[in-house]
């Protein structure tokens, strides 16, 4: 009983996300047709076929975990400890400082190198 029913959900989502795929064509086509209109006309018009479709697509079943994706993320990123200025500046400069001395080492390395390639071919 209870696959017939996620069967009938899954072919109605399909039908969700062909909605979706021709609101998004719509807004290709009609951007490229309406190409002389003002371009403020355009984004809002966009925008709103952007909007509706992420509405439908957020009525299946993808859309619905993509949605609680989005919230439980959003509930982790409340959770890090950002760094504080300080210790941004301080990590900051000690990867510029490692940086410049590895550039530096494999600078010394190519030209001692090339020293003696230049010397064993002459």
């Amino acid at each position: 009983m209870e696959s017939k029913a996620d069967r009938s959900t899954s072919s109605f989502d399909a039908v969700k996300w062909l909605v979706v795929f021709v609101l998004i064509a719509i807004g290709v086509v009609g951007n490229q047709y309406f190409s002389a209109e003002s371009l403020l006309y355009r984004v809002l018009a966009l925008v709103a076929l952007a909007l509706v479709a992420a509405f439908v697509a957020l009525q299946t079943e993808r859309g619905r975990r993509f949605a609680t994706l989005l919230k439980e993320a959003r509930v982790e990123i409340r959770k890090v400890v950002w760094p504080t200025r300080p210790e941004l500046i301080q990590t900051t400069a000690i990867v510029v400082v490692f940086v410049l001395v590895v550039a530096l080492m494999l600078w010394g390395m190519d030209s001692l190198i090339s020293w003696l390639v230049s010397g064993v071919i002459g």
